[in-house]
């Protein structure tokens, strides 16, 4: 087996036009599967998040099957309940941000002293609701694509949970034996990881869109909720995800006056602070820990690959690449 596997390596070798159109087609090959490859990963982390939980029940003799199963029942429970009663309310107050929209924009012109008709926000808004209106087979197929996809994932993390142990014996046996034991706890520390990003990143929107629905709430700003749930959201964006939160905040605080602004931008530098120096090391645990420039370049060039997708799966991807690369130079240094 090695005689044949350093052959085929001094092939390569000497071959590098074979060679480079195999990794063109490699590579073309992983472009055409790029969403089954995203959901893989999406469900590879939610299982790697559920997996302590899996493992609590199971030291407590519950078979690993059903002990599955109650972490995902419980889970997916615990989402609707949260999610359920806020809708309608959400929807509405959505509706209203939506028409009260342009007038804010107006406002805030006025303030910043740069001319906007708002009748051109509207129209453009109007416009737009009537193409929607016109597509709406096409927004209902791809809400039915979406929701598919979820329940795939689900499915998918689901059985990678209930075999992981043959999961992983398999994804070690293509390396040599000697270096079983050194792949098994790369992967370990790569599912820890990403399951200690995922928990936490989890806590921090639900901690940060609670916190900001109160502060607003409590300083009278208008569509509270939407603008919380926006801020929860867009908080799984290190770094950028807070400062596009703002924007908004602060449009609708303009239009009612340059003072309830300030206070509001005051409101949201005093979170970011909370967050950066209370919340992230006591949460996150430094599951991540790069540098806040290199996370905007990740997140950049990945919402520039592959969408919103890819600047929220960026950090965890390139945190599994570092552990996988800092093993590799271990290795090579020992």
């Amino acid at each position: 087996m090695e005689v044949v596997e350093h052959s085929l390596k001094h092939y390569f070798i000497k071959n590098q036009i074979v060679a480079a159109l195999i990794l063109v087609l490699a590579g073309w090959f992983l472009l055409q599967i790029k969403e089954i490859l995203i959901m893989f990963f999406i469900a590879y982390i939610l299982m790697a998040a559920l997996m302590p939980y899996v493992k609590i029940l199971h030291r407590h003799r519950i078979p690993r099957v059903v002990a599955s199963g109650i972490v995902y029942v419980i889970t997916l429970s615990l989402v609707v309940l949260l999610v359920v009663p806020i809708v309608p309310f959400f929807i509405s107050q959505m509706q209203s941000l939506f028409l009260n929209l342009p007038v804010f924009i107006d406002n805030f012109s006025k303030v910043i002293g740069f001319h906007f008709e708002a009748s051109h926000l509207q129209d453009y808004a109007t416009s737009q609701l009537g193409s929607i209106s016109a597509s709406a087979v096409s927004i209902t197929t791809q809400a039915f694509s979406v929701i598919f996809s979820l329940i795939l994932v689900f499915v998918l993390s689901i059985y990678l949970m209930i075999d992981q142990t043959r999961v992983r014996r398999e994804l070690i046996s293509i390396f040599p034996k000697k270096q079983e034991e050194k792949i098994m706890s790369v992967i370990e520390l790569i599912e820890d990881k990403l399951g200690a990003w995922f928990r936490g990143q989890i806590t921090l929107c639900i901690f940060i869109g609670f916190l900001t629905w109160v502060v607003l709430t409590v300083i009278g700003i208008p569509f509270a909720l939407p603008l919380a749930i926006l801020a929860g959201i867009l908080e799984i964006i290190p770094t950028l995800g807070p400062i596009l939160s703002a924007v908004p905040a602060v449009i609708v605080a303009l239009s009612i006056s340059p003072v309830t602004a300030i206070i509001v931008i005051i409101a949201y530098v005093i979170i970011q602070m909370l967050e950066n120096n209370l919340l992230v090391p006591k949460i996150m645990q430094k599951a991540v820990g790069l540098n806040p420039i290199v996370i905007i370049l990740v997140i950049t060039i990945g919402a520039k690959l592959l969408g919103i997708l890819g600047a929220l799966l960026a950090i965890p991807f390139v945190a599994m690449l570092i552990i996988i690369f800092k093993h590799i130079r271990k290795e090579k240094i020992s």
